[in-house]
């Protein structure tokens, strides 16, 4: 079996690369509906709203970073065109997002169809002993599978 620099077989880097980059399509639309919707939010929840997707777009921008550079080293090249995004995207696109709560689930909603892949990916990397990877996906899915909890806590409130 032929192995890379990293002592990961070549074939399964490849295919895991194909995945990476998916993921980053994905993040990259994720990060742009969050932007959106930290830019038209409205409504007597705006303060906190604001900040907190600010805080969330904040977050997602270095986890693209990340995964682009997972991918650069493990050998391949991260996607970088709108039209690749587009093409891999898995995600609802969230337009003209105002409401809290539609905002609100558009983020549980992403979350939880970014964690499909990232289980994919968990799998895949765990096949060939890619720690790197693995360790990047097991951090990913603690934080988001907590981010849903809080948010999904939030929507149940009582006003």
């Amino acid at each position: 079996m032929k192995t890379n620099i990293l002592g990961l077989p070549v074939k399964e880097s490849e295919l895991l690369v194909k995945e990476l980059n998916i993921l980053l399509s994905n993040f990259q639309v994720y990060y742009q509906n969050l932007r959106g919707i930290h830019w038209n939010i409205r409504g007597k929840r705006f303060f906190d709203l604001h900040v907190k997707f600010e805080e969330l777009y904040t977050d997602a921008q270095l986890k693209i970073d990340m995964i682009a550079e997972r991918v650069l080293t493990i050998g391949g090249t991260p996607l970088h065109t709108f039209e690749d995004y587009i093409k891999n995207n898995k995600l609802t696109v969230g337009k003209n997002i105002s409401n809290d709560e539609k905002a609100v689930h558009l983020i549980v909603n992403s979350l939880s169809d970014l964690l499909k892949i990232e289980r994919e990916i968990l799998k895949q990397s765990d096949e060939i002993n890619d720690e790197g990877t693995n360790s990047m996906m097991s951090d990913f899915i603690a934080e988001q599978e907590k981010t849903i909890w809080m948010m999904n806590a939030w929507l149940e409130e009582e006003l």
